[in-house]
Order: structure tokens, then sequence, then C-alpha cells
């Protein structure tokens, strides 16, 4: 009676401990999967989502636009999306591509929302496929930042969304390791890129044409006096509300003790 008892709950064991295995090796290949999409689309985007071969291409892409719209939105989005989701260098050049390419209302709408879904995507990796090798690798950043979360919250979110204290990579990798909501964390970062995002598109549709940028880069749309100004306006508006959260709860402390000791 032991023995067949014994032999049930083995087989019991042993059927629980099937969806595990299951797990681990399905895990393993979608690893496997999202490594080789990284370097597919890195290969792809040195090869043809650089400045020297869209500018060659510069008036079929224009007439293949006209022709396609839709299919044109559909791609470019999920090219963005794979991008800032992969972490795949060279989401500004896009975005001031796009910005170019677009009219500057529907590249607004596409950066932005294609943005917030990659950085989610990001985010989503980092905290379900690479929790153990992010938290290793950016340890003391991630403390650091889950130091300011417990203080500020959802604002120190939105700071680091509007300053670049940390590359967007890391944030979307250590946020991952945090205790913030998956919702939380889009739409803080969907409001908090927004400004960042108005201004590639707005530098990106400045752009006369790819040769023009090729050839002189970002000083053909901004000179060196307006990207400073620009840093420290977004350096001020990022920083806004955790100071006035800071002198909000100043002034209640204050009047607290002045109610206290006034009684």
């Amino acid at each position: 009676m032991n023995s067949n008892s014994n032999q049930a709950s083995g087989q019991a064991a042993h059927v629980m401990g099937e969806p595990t295995k299951v797990e681990k090796h399905n895990k393993k290949w979608f690893i496997a999967g999202i490594v080789l999409l990284f370097a597919i689309l890195s290969y792809l985007s040195r090869s043809y989502l650089n400045l020297d071969y869209l500018a060659q291409q510069e008036t079929q892409l224009k007439e293949f636009f006209q022709s396609n719209p839709l299919l044109v939105y559909a791609v470019a989005f999920l090219i963005y999306v794979a991008v800032t989701g992969l972490s795949i260098p060279g989401a500004t050049a896009l975005s001031l591509l796009y910005a170019w390419f677009f009219d500057f209302a529907s590249g607004l709408i596409l950066i932005s929302f294609a943005s917030t879904a990659g950085a989610t995507i990001a985010f989503l990796i980092s905290r379900y496929l690479f929790r153990d090798w992010f938290q290793k690798r950016f340890h003391d950043r991630v403390v650091t930042i889950n130091e300011a979360m417990d203080r500020e919250g959802n604002l120190y979110l939105f700071m680091m969304r509007l300053i670049p204290i940390f590359p967007f990579f890391v944030v979307n990798a250590a946020m991952g390791l945090t205790k913030i909501r998956i919702f939380t964390f889009w739409w803080v970062s969907q409001i908090g890129m927004l400004a960042g995002t108005i201004l590639y598109v707005y530098a990106g549709s400045r752009i006369p044409d790819l040769t023009t940028l090729q050839e002189e880069g970002i000083k053909s749309v901004f000179s060196g006096s307006q990207l400073l100004q620009l840093t420290l306006a977004f350096a001020m508006l990022g920083t806004f509300p955790i100071a006035a959260k800071k002198i909000i709860s100043f002034l209640r402390q204050r009047s607290l003790q002045e109610n206290i000791e006034s009684h």
C-alpha cells in the first residue's frame, strides 16, 4: 500500500514538474528568438536604415509612400517598436528620419506611441526574461532607482524620461526590476517622453533633405547654442515636479509645526 502510494506521489510530482521543464525549454527558445531577431534587425538597420542608403533611395521611398501609405505607416511603426524594444542603437536617427519622411502630426503620433510601446517591451523583457542578468549587470543603478522610486514615486520615472540621467535602455531595464505596474510604466513614459518626441519631430520636420542631414548632421537643424538652451529647458522641466513636491511637503510640515507650537 505504501509503495503504491509512494509511486503515485512520485508520478504526481513528475507530472507537476513537467510544466516547469516545458516552461524553461520554451523560455530558452524564446530568448534565442529574441537574440536572433536582434541580430537580424541590427544588420538591416546598418545596411538599409542608414543615411547613405536612404539618401540614395529618397525619391523611390516618397513614391512608394504615396502609393501605399497604410503599409508604410504599419511597417514604420513595427520597425520603431522593434528597434526601441530590443534596444538597437539608432532610435534617435530613426526619429529624425520619420519626422522628415512623414508630416509633423503623423510623425509625432507614430513616434510617440511606437517609442512607448518599444520601451514597454524592453521593460517586460527585463522583468520576465533577463531579470537575473540585468539584476547583476545594473545592480548599483537598480538600487539607486529603487530608492528614488520609494521616495518620489512615479515622479522619478517622469523626471528620468525628461532628463537623460540614465540611457533609455537602462531606464527600461532597471524599471523592469522595480515594483512599478506595467500600465503605470506605460502612461508615465508616454507623457514623460512626449516633450522630447516633439523636439525630435520638430527637428526632423525642418530637415530639407537627407543629403543635407548626411553632410551637416544635427547642425543642419539646430545650432550649438540652441541645443544648449533646449537641454537646460528640459532639465528645468524635468526637475520641476520633484522640486514642487518637496516645497509643498516643506510648507505642510512648517504649517503643522506652527499649529503645534501655537497650541
